[in-house]
């Protein structure tokens, strides 16, 4: 016979990516403990983060630096950026 238990777990967080975080969990109708518990599940169903961790090289590091400073090309419609691309 199988009886459910609990344990618990911290974690230390920036107040305002947990309201944020909190806000989305929210909408999608998932409390904090349930979007953890679907987490950690995930870390044992991949072995691992259920997402890539990476550095990126310095070339993308540029690109999304760029980015953020609001540098490089803007197109106002998909066919402005093919024929930008030469497609």
């Amino acid at each position: 016979m199988s009886t459910t238990k609990t344990s618990t777990a911290r974690a230390l967080l920036d107040p305002e990516v947990k309201k944020q975080a909190e806000a989305i969990l929210k909408e999608l109708g998932l409390s904090v403990s349930k979007s953890f518990e679907l987490f950690y599940r995930q870390v044992i169903a991949h072995r691992g983060l259920p997402f890539e961790l990476n550095v990126p090289n310095e070339k993308t590091r540029k690109a999304i630096e760029d980015s953020r400073q609001g540098r490089g090309k803007r197109f106002s419609t998909a066919q402005e950026l093919f024929d930008d691309l030469g497609i």
